[in-house]
């Protein structure tokens, strides 16, 4: 049963005791009722300090201080909205909670004795740095912006690159307490109908106090499978990005306090594209691509097959005799790689909080002395770190951080079952891979989508980076509403 709405009161009295009351004014030192009065009828701004701006707030007061009685006669209401509030983002609301959650969220609300409306004023300001290049998708060539922890320039930083008619931003709230605002972008005209009807209503549903990690505790909303390590949303700091996959029909969504944005349904080939691909000759960013690729697969295949080979000689041709450690160290090869993952986590770990001055002495310590140390007193082999390494690299060059975090994973869980059950665990491992992978979906989308299920022309644009003039299509498994470009 809804609570009782409280309405804003023709005396002024009365609203200032229920919002003194339920905006905590004598209790937060930050919350801020400002009584003044003007064309001799006594009004009171609610703001918080901080989120208002001060310039716009000292030049309303002046033209309001200047009013005479007869001015606000015989409507006031509408004199004020029309013509002595010169401000853009003004509305009203006769809800007095309604009135409390916007003063929270930043905007000014002004009450005026004898007038049962408040008048809500968005003149509010964010704490906010400015839209610089983001750390993990950096390019050689191109846009040096990213996204921001402000809801406001997001937006404006996507619809510089997407000026089309149709391009709906449509705004929501979400958290019982926090109102954390969020919108859902996508364009009209190409996106599909009942997808963007599904995010909205999974959205409304998110039943929670608030936010605390912003789009990361959207994403355990959204997405369930707690237990799959694999992520079914793709995360971006880059507007182009965002923008592109806008045009192809995807929906992002975008949440205040996070300088990264939500892009939705994704496959799992989405999450190996980089933009620096596309900033480089079509036959230049297919290279790139396959070597991406090659990482990629060396990240999460490399050290088991290696470990089978090193540990069962006869499946060796005497080409690749060589394959396995001269010298095993003083512990098996399997515990040499637990121990070396379980480093390796460690180390990045040390590495994120490590200021930055000492990140380098960090890497300097980790790569010269624990390695060779390990390697001189017989811990590890240099056979293992080598292939350790080459896997490491593969990690770092997976373009999405959440992918990479779940092949670590993947590997771990290949290792075990080769180290358990020899050639059969590791085939086993493989295909219960390939069959989790293929009966995952996001949001309706199958995840291996081109490969599962197949489609030979989406899957030669997934493999091979095409020119963009002969990109004639729009991915159809997104159920494009215009599918030609």
């Amino acid at each position: 049963m809804e609570a009782a709405k409280h309405k804003v009161s023709s005396k002024l009295h009365t609203n200032t005791s229920y919002l003194r009351d339920a905006l905590g004014v004598d209790k937060s030192f930050d919350v801020i009722q400002l009584d003044v009065e003007y064309a001799e009828k006594e009004m009171a701004f609610y703001f918080v300090d901080g989120f208002v701006k001060d310039d716009i707030l000292h030049y309303l007061m002046k033209l309001l201080a200047d009013l005479k009685k007869e001015q606000l006669e015989p409507d006031a209401l509408s004199a004020l909205l029309k013509t002595y509030i010169p401000y853009v983002e003004v509305e009203t609301t006769d809800d007095l909670d309604k009135v409390v959650d916007t003063v929270l969220a930043g905007p000014t609300a002004l009450l005026v004795d004898g007038i049962p409306t408040a008048i809500l004023i968005d003149a509010r300001t964010y704490p906010v740095r400015g839209p610089q290049e983001p750390d993990i998708e950096r390019v050689v060539r191109g846009a040096r912006d990213g996204f921001v922890e402000t809801l406001v320039f997001n937006t404006a930083l996507t619809r510089r690159r997407v000026r089309d008619r149709t391009l709906r931003m449509e705004y929501m709230q979400v958290g019982r307490r926090s109102k954390t605002d969020i919108v859902i972008s996508y364009i009209e005209d190409i996106a599909d109908p009942h997808m963007v009807k599904q995010l909205k209503e999974a959205l409304s549903k998110i039943d929670t106090d608030g936010l605390p990690m912003a789009d990361k505790t959207i994403e355990e909303y959204l997405s369930g499978r707690h237990w799959n390590p694999f992520p079914v949303i793709r995360y971006t700091e880059r507007p182009d990005t965002a923008a592109t996959h806008l045009y192809e029909g995807h929906v992002c969504i975008i949440v205040d306090g996070s300088p990264s944005v939500i892009i939705t349904p994704v496959t799992f080939w989405h999450h190996l594209q980089h933009a620096e691909e596309y900033r480089n000759k079509p036959i230049v960013g297919a290279y790139l691509r396959l070597v991406r690729f090659i990482a990629v697969w060396s990240s999460i295949f490399l050290l088991p097959m290696w470990y089978l080979l090193a540990t069962n000689k006869e499946l060796l041709p005497k080409a690749l005799s060589f394959i396995g450690p001269n010298e095993m160290g003083q512990i098996p090869l399997f515990l040499q790689f637990l121990l070396i993952e379980i480093g390796l986590d460690v180390l990045r770990m040390a590495a994120i909080h490590t200021p930055s001055a000492l990140a380098t002495a960090l890497g300097l310590v980790a790569a010269l002395m624990i390695g060779q140390v390990a390697v001189e007193v017989g811990l590890l082999s240099n056979e293992v770190i080598l292939y350790f390494s080459i896997a490491a690299l593969g990690t770092f060059a997976t373009p999405s951080y959440e992918l990479s975090l779940a092949s670590r994973l993947v590997r771990l869980c290949l290792l075990i079952f080769t180290a358990l059950f020899q050639t059969i665990g590791f085939v086993v491992g493989i295909v219960l891979l390939i069959l989790l992978l293929a009966n995952m979906k996001s949001f309706g989308v199958p995840y291996l989508w081109p490969f599962i299920p197949f489609d030979i022309k989406a899957l030669k644009d997934v493999l091979i980076r095409s020119p963009i003039p002969l990109k004639s299509k729009r991915p159809e498994i997104l159920n494009p509403q215009d599918p030609d470009r």
